[in-house]
């Protein structure tokens, strides 16, 4: 089988748990790209958090695709040009925003330089190894993104959202989700990205989408795809590759679907596949 594309996802899959691209990792990627293979970095991420690793990765010399906020929005990265955008709607975005403040979760919304918070000081939360982590400064980080406060998201939101993340505990999460979701099942998608985060974009929306949509614009067939993930917000795009590999640090049921399983993203797992079937 010709592969022409690899779609990854970022954290626990192309990133190890210190948040760095593995050496190993990164040789086989910028050698697959010199084979003329695409590269489409594909994250729950904002469109800035994948800059820094697209950069490290020569993306940007080589066409690279980024697939940011689960698949909501696409860009090239070397033209900055977006190639497929679907935002919740606004009055939708009002609606989620407002229902979230019956939650412990801690809503974060992106627009422009700004990553918006109710209170950048409640921040914490407690993650299942025990660990406390200021989640606030940790996204805003990832997304390069400055903070703001303001008191009422919900009235304060008269622009498109790409997406509307909730933060919590993942005991509370895992507990509380399907009440997070109830009053707009069938009207967005809602998932996790990771155990801590709780996310909402429009319906429909997943990186599995957001990839078939490019495909033909790049002259290449799903069957031609090669897709590395671990989580649920994975789960559309491994199935619909060509190959699907599951990390092996992923969930079940990302594995289940899987064509294949590799390394975890702490033992180049992605080099590992790519040796068999580009290197």
């Amino acid at each position: 089988m010709t592969i022409k594309a690899i779609a990854i996802d970022m954290d626990g899959t192309l990133l190890n748990d210190k948040k760095r691209i593995t050496k190993a990792t990164k040789t086989a990627l910028i050698e697959a790209q010199k084979q003329g293979v695409k590269i489409i970095l594909a994250s729950g991420r904002p469109t800035p958090g994948l800059s820094e690793h697209a950069e490290e990765l020569a993306m940007k010399n080589n066409n690279g695709i980024g697939v940011a906020f689960n698949g909501a929005q696409v860009i090239d990265l070397q033209t900055q040009q977006i190639l497929f955008e679907e935002p919740l709607q606004v009055e939708v975005s009002k609606a989620i925003l407002e229902h979230l403040k019956k939650f412990d979760v801690k809503p974060m919304i992106c627009y422009k330089d700004y990553m918006y918070v109710n209170n950048v000081y409640d921040n914490q939360i407690h993650l299942s190894n025990g660990e406390n982590r200021n989640i606030i400064e940790y996204e805003s980080r990832i997304g390069h993104y400055k903070l703001c406060e303001v008191n009422d998201l919900a009235a304060f939101c008269d622009f498109p959202l790409y997406k509307i993340l909730a933060a919590g505990d993942p005991a509370y999460l895992n507990q509380f989700y399907k009440e997070l979701e109830q009053p707009f099942e069938g009207q967005v998608s809602a998932l996790f990205s990771d155990p801590f985060y709780f996310e909402f974009t429009a319906r429909g929306i997943t990186k599995a989408k957001a990839i078939k949509a490019i495909l033909p614009k790049l002259g290449i067939k799903k069957e031609e795809l090669m897709a590395f993930g671990d989580g649920q917000n994975d789960q559309a795009m491994v199935e619909m590759a060509g190959v699907g590999v599951a990390m092996d640090n992923a969930n079940d049921a990302l594995k289940q679907v899987a064509d294949e399983t590799t390394l975890n993203n702490n033992e180049d797992g992605i080099a590992y596949t790519l040796q068999k079937y580009l290197i």
